[in-house]
């Protein structure tokens, strides 16, 4: 009788076990895979809790989400620009964020109602070649690179998730005439490629003179080639010009997600002290920590000292109209 209460004793005590196992979340990332790799490895560190990615661009992942909807087998989204969870968003798909975990971010950085989170911040800029062009040549705005100077001279990667809310930024500022013109502009003036990564490398190659890019990509390459083997430069747009665009990359949870306790975990691991530090002193992740008092990586030009136009991320919308300027322009 002892042996059997002993032994009944242990498979309770297995099922206790098994049934505190955390599940895995799955999330659909959209981030940059090295970023997400080690937030993921750190979460799971620290919580426990088994992470699965699920990676790809920011548009056919929330395509993806949308035509999932209630079935989606993703519980977070976390992607590099804000539009992507607007769309999600007013779709009516994701779910309240934790408010405390929503506190440790300035609010213009995430959903005004609440339902995505801020995690990171990047800056809209020029990489240049000084071998090209000189600084002082440089346009004081954005909507110069639509003149029939910088013919031959600019390179963009107008079908990059990146160049979007650059898009939808315009828009905002100027208006859908005036962002139509400019990317007609640029379709006569600019050489295309594929990706932000492609036009940095085109420019420190000399292959063009200048490039609109993420501030992200020019610090990876440098990392990359070394101070003394990357042969171009950064610009910042200031003045609050349309071309300092600072994007918002954030996370958000959704609605038919069967883990929701261990997602508003995850979030909250996003924006903790210490994530935001790891993130800030890395040389994998060259993004601005939202989290204040966090410092971002030393190469950066300091986060106060940006001149980025007065536009909140919940005012790019949802991407959709920059998506079909982008089409009237035959650039994509």
């Amino acid at each position: 009788m002892k042996r059997l209460l002993l032994l009944t004793a242990c498979l309770t005590a297995s099922a206790g076990l098994a049934r505190a196992t955390p599940p895995t979340l799955t999330i659909y990332a959209a981030q940059h895979p090295q970023v997400e790799a080690m937030l993921a490895d750190a979460f799971t560190k620290q919580t426990g809790i088994p992470v699965r990615l699920h990676q790809g661009e920011a548009p056919e992942i929330a395509a993806q989400i949308l035509e999932e909807g209630a079935t989606s087998p993703a519980d977070i989204f976390f992607t590099e620009n804000s539009p992507e969870l607007n769309l999600l968003d007013e779709k009516g798909l994701l779910a309240p964020v934790d408010p405390a975990t929503l506190a440790q971010v300035p609010a213009q950085y995430s959903a005004t109602d609440g339902d995505w989170l801020g995690v990171l911040a990047r800056e809209n800029v020029l990489a240049y070649n000084p071998a090209k062009i000189q600084e002082s040549a440089l346009p004081a705005s954005l909507l110069d690179l639509a003149k029939p100077e910088w013919k031959g001279k600019i390179g963009i990667a107008p079908s990059d998730g990146d160049f979007l809310p650059l898009v939808s930024a315009v828009i905002k500022e100027d208006g859908k005439a005036a962002a139509l013109a400019w990317l007609k502009g640029l379709k006569t003036n600019a050489k295309i490629y594929e990706d932000d990564e492609g036009v940095a490398a085109a420019v420190a190659h000399g292959d063009v003179a200048a490039g609109i890019i993420n501030n992200y990509y020019w610090y990876r390459l440098e990392t990359q080639l070394g101070a003394t083997g990357i042969h171009s430069r950064v610009y910042h747009f200031t003045h609050g010009d349309v071309g300092g665009l600072v994007n918002v990359s954030g996370a958000a949870i959704l609605k038919s997600s069967k883990h929701q306790k261990e997602a508003q975990e995850f979030l909250a691991f996003l924006v903790s002290q210490s994530a935001q530090e790891m993130l800030g002193k890395s040389n994998v992740d060259f993004e601005y920590p939202l989290r204040p008092g966090v410092s971002p990586n030393k190469a950066l030009k300091p986060f106060n000292d940006l001149q980025p136009p007065p536009i909140k991320a919940a005012d790019l919308g949802d991407d959709q109209e920059a998506g079909r300027l982008l089409q009237q322009a035959g650039l994509i």
